[in-house]
């Protein structure tokens, strides 16, 4: 059965920790605003750190993660910024405290990794959602969709296809998801989701076409596709340029791939690596409605 650690409320204590890459400038904003919604801010030691294009030496940040993980008083953990290093330390962290007081994990990006370790082995949810670093340029609707889902509120999403043909269906079912590239990277390994019957969301950042194609076709070809109930494609963006054009969108990509499957696809859904980044909590039950130009996720506030 999937848990659901305890919803935030006003006077409790959330960590800022940095599992990855090194913060290059404040993050005074994003403190701010969780003083806002009346919580108390720890500072991790990663906050400050830096080694080589890491917070920290893999020992610290793995310290630093940990000591918040064993803390009963902290009640969420939010990491700082995404980029790369979390798949260096995640084997090292002890989650037995955390099991005994879980507290809801935070972020996008590389921090996928660490959500997904959280579902395949505790059965535990977490946020994919805004990391203080990216807090300065978000959207409104990203930062309360965030707040929405730390207290425990209903979340409704509605979006356009932007352009795309979206694939019509109404689904329910446990939403998993995150970063494309380090979904595919957990591949084979504990922190490996299940994807059988379940609706998914992917996204990614700086990738070539033929890196995602590349990716998707993996998934496809690991049976992981065609066992869904339902695709939700969210930004993929800062594509990188090819000398030789590779012909074919992100989103092109994904449709050629998964056309064939029977359940609803939708594109242009607002998560990823962009200011409109909306709160998804991996392992809870949502009901995704598509229709061809729109679709809409509305995630109740427990599991049933």
């Amino acid at each position: 059965m999937i848990k659901q650690p305890a919803y935030l409320k006003k006077g409790d204590k959330i960590a800022i920790v940095c599992p990855a890459k090194k913060l290059p400038r404040s993050i005074a904003y994003a403190i701010s605003v969780f003083e806002t919604w009346g919580l108390e801010v720890v500072i991790g030691k990663t906050v400050h750190a830096a080694h080589n294009q890491f917070a920290g030496d893999d020992s610290l940040r793995a310290q630093d993660l940990q000591t918040f993980l064993d803390d009963p008083e902290i009640k969420a953990i939010i990491a700082g910024r995404g980029g790369y290093g979390t798949i260096r330390i995640i084997d090292d962290l002890d989650f037995t405290e955390f099991i005994a007081h879980p507290k809801w994990i935070i972020g996008f990006s590389d921090i996928t990794i660490l959500l997904s370790h959280l579902l395949a082995q505790f059965n535990m949810q977490s946020i994919h959602g805004q990391m203080p670093y990216t807090f300065d340029t978000a959207s409104p609707e990203s930062l309360e969709s965030l707040r929405q889902a730390l207290f425990g509120e209903s979340i409704s999403y509605e979006c356009p296809s932007g352009g795309f043909s979206n694939k019509v269906g109404s689904v329910e079912g446990v939403l998993i998801g995150g970063n494309l590239t380090l979904l595919v990277m957990t591949q084979g390994s504990v922190s490996e989701m299940d994807y059988t019957d379940k609706i998914l969301f992917l996204e990614d950042v700086g990738e070539h076409e033929y890196s995602i194609d590349r990716m998707i076709r993996m998934l496809k070809r690991s049976g992981k596709l065609a066992k869904l109930k339902g695709l939700i494609v969210g930004a993929f963006n800062e594509v990188e340029a090819e000398t030789i054009p590779f012909g074919s969108s992100p989103e092109e990509v994904i449709w050629e791939i998964v056309k064939e499957y029977d359940y609803p696809v939708c594109f242009n859904f607002p998560t990823g690596h962009v200011d409109d980044n909306r709160a998804l909590i991996l392992g809870n039950f949502v009901k995704l409605a598509v229709e061809e130009k729109n679709a809409t996720l509305h995630s109740p506030k427990t599991l049933t």
